[in-house]
C-alpha cells in the first residue's frame, strides 16, 4: 500500500487535473490532466493514495463574494475535486451521485486552504467519502460527504470518462 507521493513531488504540488486514471496513485504516482475549472482555479494535489487525496487552493479577491468571505461554491468545488481524486484513486470510473457540504467558518483572500479526502466505505458500485477543509493551521472550515457510483467502463479504458 502506499504511502502518497514522494521525493521532489512531495515539495512542489502540482497544477490538478483530472485523475489520470491510468496511474497507481497508491504507488506514488502524481494524479493529472486536464480539468479546465481546477487548472483555472491553481488548484494543486500535494498528495494522493489508494481511497485519499489531498488538494490545496489560495483564495483569491475573485472568490469573495459581497460579505467580504470565500464564495461557499469555491469551497464546495476544492471539496468535490478532493473527493473525485479519492474516489478515483483505483478504478474503475465513479461519479458523484451525491454530496453535501457543511460551512463551520468564514474563509478569506490571501487564505491558503487544504481538502483532505478520506474513503469512509466502499461496497459494489458504491462509495463514501468524507472531505474536511482546513487552513494550514489546522482550523476546520468546512466538512463534505460525497457518495460516489461507479459507471460502465474502466478508468484505462483509452484514458475516456463517460
Amino acid at each position: 500500500m502506499g504511502r502518497g507521493v514522494r521525493g521532489p513531488q512531495a515539495r512542489r504540488p502540482r497544477r490538478l487535473g483530472r485523475p489520470d486514471h491510468g496511474q497507481d496513485v497508491g504507488r506514488g504516482h502524481v494524479v493529472t490532466g486536464p480539468d479546465p475549472a481546477c487548472r483555472a482555479l491553481g488548484i494543486a494535489l500535494e498528495e494522493a493514495a489508494a481511497g485519499r487525496a489531498r488538494l490545496r487552493m489560495r483564495v483569491t479577491e475573485d472568490m469573495v463574494n459581497g460579505h467580504g468571505v470565500a464564495h461557499g461554491g469555491y469551497l464546495f468545488l476544492l471539496a468535490d475535486a478532493a473527493f473525485d481524486h479519492a474516489c478515483n484513486s483505483r478504478g474503475p470510473v465513479m461519479l458523484a451521485h451525491s454530496a453535501q457540504v457543511t460551512f463551520l467558518r468564514p474563509a478569506a483572500a490571501g487564505d491558503v486552504l487544504v481538502a483532505e479526502a478520506t474513503e469512509r466505505a466502499r461496497h459494489g458500485r458504491h462509495g463514501v467519502y468524507d472531505v474536511t477543509v482546513r487552513r494550514p493551521a489546522g482550523e476546520i472550515v468546512a466538512e463534505f460527504r460525497g457518495h460516489g457510483v461507479v459507471v460502465a467502463g474502466r478508468p484505462t479504458d483509452e484514458g475516456k470518462t463517460p
